[in-house]
This record gives C-alpha cells, sequence and structure tokens, in this order.
C-alpha cells in the first residue's frame, strides 16, 4: 500500500471513530438536555396529548382540560374561575408556557414526572395518567379577598399563623388563564403585556414596596427583644418634633396633635408615631433592624411558597439618618404582602413563624402522596413576652388607634395601618397598607393577613391603611374565622 492510500485511510478511519464518538456524546450525554429544549416540540404534544390533572381547592378541581381541533396538541387548559384562581394557579399556555402552580408542577400535571411511572412505563416511556395539585387556598378567603380588592390596583394574603397554610392570595388586576391557553391566542397574550397596570404580576408575591408604618412592627420588636425598652408601655425617649440625626430635616406625624412625645410603643402604635419609631431606629442601629428584620423573613432569598417570592429587602450601608427613616418603613426598605403577612402571623402564634405554603400535598391518579407539605414547620422569631404585648398593642391599634376598620364583633383583631410614599419627593399616589391578625376564641380559629392597595383612584387626601387597606382585611379574617 503506498503513502497516499495509507494516508487516507487513516484519515478515513479517524473521521469515523469522530462520529461514532459525537453520536455516542448526543446520545449519552446530550439527550436529556435536547429532550427537555424549549424548543423540542415533542415536549409541548406530549404535554397536550390527554386531559392535564388538576388543581384543587378545598376538594374542588378550579382547572380542566378541553379538546381542541388541531393536529398534535389534542388538550389545552381550561379554567374555572380564572380571575379568582390567577394568582394561585397560574397559567398553562399551548404557546407562552407555564407559571406558578401549574409551571411548578407540570411534569405531574401532564403525567411526565417519574413519581408517576410504575418500572414498566419506566422502561417502555409510555405516559401516565396525570396527579393532581392539593392547595391550602379556603375558597370563601379567596373570594372575599377577590371582591374586596375590586378594581383596585393591589394584592392581599391570609395565612393561618399556626400552620403557615396560604388561606388566600389575590392580586387586582387580574386576568382570565383561559383567554392565553391555546396556540391561536395572540391578540389576548399582547393586550396583557401592553396594560400598564401588569395584571400577569402576582403582586402578592411578585411586587416589593416600601411597607410603611407596618414596618413599625418590626422596629418595636426589635425594640423589645434589644432591650431598648421593657415593655410597650414604658415611655419612650422620643422628642416631637424629631430631627433626623446629622441633618436640619424634621420628621413629622400625620395627625400633629397626637400624644407622640416621649410616648409609649403601644401610643406610637395607636397613633403610628414617626417620631418614636423614628428614634428607636436610630438608637438601635441599622445592624439590629436587620436581625430583626431577617428573623421576620426579610432578605431571604428563596422563599418559596412553592411559588417563588421577591425578596423583601431590609438595605444596609446606611448613614444615621436613613437608618431612621427604616424606622417607618421608608428609605429603601421594601415588603411584599406575603412577608407583612408573614410578620403579624409570627406575633400571633406566640413568636414562632410557621413556613408559608399553599399546597398541602401533591398526589397521583389515584390519590396517593407523591410530595407532601407539613403543616406548623416553625422558627421563633420573638420571645413569647414580646409576642404578647405586641399582640395587645396591636388590638389597641384596631380598638382605639388607626386600624378602626378591622373590628370584627366577637373576635380578637389586633393591626398595624400604613401609607407608604411613592415616588420622588411622594409625588405619585402613597401605598396604603395594613397588617393584621385575629383571633375567634369560642373556635380557636386564628388568621393573619396583609393586604396593599396601590391606587384605588380615590384622592391623595382619602388615601390611608385605615380607610382602602384595612377593610379588605377585615372582610378576609371574617371569612377565614367563619370557615
Amino acid at each position: 500500500m503506498n503513502k497516499t492510500i495509507r494516508r487516507a485511510s487513516v484519515f478515513c478511519l479517524l473521521m469515523v471513530l469522530a462520529l461514532l464518538v459525537r453520536a455516542t456524546w448526543v446520545q449519552a450525554y446530550e439527550a436529556r438536555a435536547l429532550a427537555d429544549d424549549e424548543h423540542n416540540r415533542r415536549n409541548t404534544i406530549a404535554q397536550y396529548a390527554q386531559p392535564l390533572g388538576d388543581i384543587i381547592v378545598a376538594g374542588s378541581p378550579v382547572t380542566g382540560s378541553k379538546e381542541t381541533d388541531g393536529d398534535d396538541l389534542r388538550y389545552k387548559r381550561t379554567y374555572t374561575q380564572g380571575e379568582l384562581y390567577a394568582a394561585v394557579t397560574g397559567y398553562s399556555s399551548q404557546a407562552y408556557g407555564a407559571t406558578q402552580l401549574e409551571g411548578i408542577y407540570s411534569d405531574v400535571l401532564d403525567g411526565t414526572d417519574d413519581r408517576l411511572k410504575n418500572p414498566t412505563d419506566l422502561l417502555t416511556g409510555e405516559q401516565t395518567s396525570p396527579g393532581d395539585v392539593l392547595t391550602t387556598i379556603d375558597p370563601d378567603v379567596q373570594k372575599a379577598a377577590f371582591e374586596a380588592l375590586g378594581d383596585d390596583r393591589g394584592a392581599a394574603v391570609a395565612m393561618d399563623p399556626g400552620t403557615g397554610r396560604i388561606l388566600g392570595m389575590a392580586s387586582s388586576p387580574s386576568y382570565d388563564p383561559s383567554d392565553i391557553s391555546g396556540t391561536n391566542d395572540g391578540d389576548a397574550w399582547q393586550k396583557l403585556l401592553d396594560d400598564k397596570t401588569k395584571p400577569l404580576v402576582n403582586r402578592a408575591l411578585r411586587q416589593p414596596l416600601p411597607p410603611g408604618s407596618t414596618f413599625k412592627l418590626v422596629v418595636a420588636s426589635a425594640a423589645l427583644e434589644n432591650g431598648l425598652y421593657g415593655s410597650v408601655d414604658e415611655p419612650t425617649d422620643s422628642p416631637d418634633p424629631y430631627t433626623l440625626p446629622n441633618t436640619s430635616t424634621v420628621l413629622s406625624n400625620e395627625n400633629p396633635s397626637a400624644p407622640c412625645e416621649n410616648a409609649t410603643l403601644r401610643t406610637a402604635l395607636q397613633y403610628s408615631c414617626n417620631n418614636v419609631f423614628a428614634k428607636v431606629a436610630a438608637d438601635l442601629g441599622q445592624d439590629k433592624l436587620k436581625a430583626m428584620a431577617d428573623a421576620f423573613g426579610f432578605d431571604t432569598e428563596k422563599l418559596d411558597v412553592p411559588v417563588r417570592a421577591s425578596q423583601s429587602v431590609y438595605p444596609t450601608g446606611m448613614d444615621k439618618a436613613q437608618t431612621a427613616l427604616t424606622g417607618i418603613g421608608q428609605f429603601e426598605v421594601t415588603a411584599t404582602p406575603m412577608q407583612m403577612a408573614m410578620v403579624s402571623a409570627a406575633l400571633s402564634n406566640g413568636g414562632e413563624l410557621a413556613s408559608p405554603h399553599m399546597v398541602a400535598k401533591v398526589t397521583d391518579a389515584d390519590g396517593s402522596t407523591l410530595q407532601a407539605y407539613p403543616d406548623g414547620d416553625t422558627e421563633r422569631v420573638v420571645k413569647e413576652s414580646t409576642a404578647e404585648q405586641l399582640r395587645s398593642a396591636m388590638v389597641t391599634v384596631v380598638e382605639k388607634g388607626t386600624g378602626s376598620n378591622a373590628k370584627i364583633d366577637g373576635a380578637e383583631v389586633g393591626g398595624k395601618t400604613g401609607t407608604a410614599q411613592n415616588g420622588v419627593d411622594n409625588s405619585n399616589t402613597p401605598y396604603a397598607w395594613f397588617t393584621s391578625y385575629a383571633k375567634d376564641e369560642s373556635t380557636g380559629k386564628q388568621v393573619a393577613v396583609a393586604v396593599v392597595v396601590e391606587d384605588s383612584g380615590a384622592a391623595r387626601s382619602e388615601v390611608s391603611g385605615n380607610g382602602l387597606a384595612a377593610p379588605i382585611a377585615q372582610k378576609m379574617m371574617k371569612a377565614a374565622l367563619k370557615g
């Protein structure tokens, strides 16, 4: 064999070996990546080849499936009372993917999760019957939240303080996921994207805003836990008016005639005295305040309920004046309604925060449990005595102070209002907040709620936590205690 033929033979052999190596690599290592690629239409075809499993609320499905006229996508997702439950379910769209519970549990709901398969199915790759997702949502609480929010732009969350079960989660404006579940819903999809009110955003979990005076509960907790004051009825060292440290800026109170000078923490919560809590924040310093905020859940990067909540933030690197402003829930403090519900829930539950969750369990088609989320998985946030004192002060807020619209006959109700600045120099409509808890002593039922109203269309002078947010919370709490 001459040299030229020998070289050509070796080259061809190397090419064949290279092809074999590449084929082996694709089959052994890249098969899963290719199978999972979002552009692989076979996945979508398989997902909608049979009716999907359901998302369940109080034993009844709030989702369904409908046979289509399409050639390869045989079924599409439908929703019962879609607008009411959109903040819980998210959407499952043949064209635009899936979000929230629909996205997190898509493999269970379309039957491709390996946990649904028996050994034969795993070998043959046969698609199995889908499973279901059972939520913790109370339909009465959910309806109360949705209807009370009405046309207001905002959000509301209710949870059981003892178990961590999320009983209601509403975001307004909402949308009907059925409108975008097919392949020919481009106009409806674009309309949602172009809507400046952002109906696709779950404001309860994904829109942190300045919490305003509701954050004073965290500051009061830090003051008691760190021994700055011995009780909520001990006078504080709080001049009125109060000048921010190292500045000439005077911090005013909403009610100039309120007895805020050297007020106790109880009185300061009752009248929402800015001078008291700004001074407390400055005296404690940012490190102690951040430690307290973080104990309640702030700055948690992965708060999964199981939908991932945006991070609520207590800032760092501040000077003393900026730290003082955080004492009234301003400067760069942000929180979601979920986070502020957690604050009230921990105080209601004796200082222990139960892990919030809105899924009770995931089951297969026969109802056998694939995954369960335990109730009452708690962490200590503040001492029981601290929680008891702050609950008492929160009751004062409702009975005698700024939270009167949250009262419920026959129940212990405590709360805290908030009106947070919005925009440069508070140029936009302020946010109205309310966070609260309620207990029915006769039944033992309890609930914690947080509400934010971003915009109700009300005149600026009429925006307040008690006027806009507290009535929404009251309706949700009544529904929870009655159920």
